[in-house]
């Protein structure tokens, strides 16, 4: 599939058969992953691949009982790692590097994820706390965003998108 045709054609899934991913599809999203850009190429960040039940489940609670989050064969947790980026970069990099990092890294893990004919679903609202406390994060670790992955058992229709000159403007921007 074209690259351009993977991002028009890419869908958020909520609704998953419960079929178990192979684990070879999994290593080629976290290659993907890891080619990622990072700040000064610290990525920044660390992925905790879960797919256990009691796991998952925990973190459904801590997204406010998004369910799906629960049927969906794995989820990918994405934290970024603020020392990490805050050793080279200081405040800047533990406020903001080193959540661009973990957001990018989650941005190639859901074109992977598409590329191999899954599907996925973003999710950033949740606790940070009870992410942080149901996956053990040590401190200094933000969860940044989840991806639910898996086989999808729904065909999501095309969402509306605004039109691309409300996105883009050359030189200032002005309301």
């Amino acid at each position: 599939m074209d690259f351009f045709e993977l991002i028009r054609d890419r869908r958020s899934v909520r609704s998953y058969r419960g079929t178990k991913l192979d684990p070879s599809k999994i290593a080629l999203i976290m290659e993907a992953v890891r080619a990622a850009p990072s700040a000064g190429n610290l990525q920044s960040y660390r992925v905790a691949v879960v797919e256990e039940p009691k796991l998952k489940n925990g973190l459904v609670q801590a997204a406010g009982g998004q369910q799906f989050l629960g049927s969906a064969p794995a989820l990918l947790v994405f934290f970024a790692d603020l020392e990490r980026s805050a050793a080279r970069y200081g405040d800047r990099g533990r406020a903001l590097f080193a959540i661009q990092d973990a957001t990018v890294a989650a941005a190639y893990a859901q074109l992977a994820v598409a590329a191999l004919g899954l599907a996925a679903c973003w999710v950033g609202a949740f606790s940070d706390d009870d992410v942080a406390r149901v996956l053990a994060a040590p401190p200094g670790f933000r969860p940044v965003a989840m991806l639910s992955i898996g086989n999808a058992a729904e065909a999501p229709r095309r969402p509306a998108r605004r039109r691309i000159e409300a996105l883009f403007k050359h030189g200032r921007l002005k309301p």
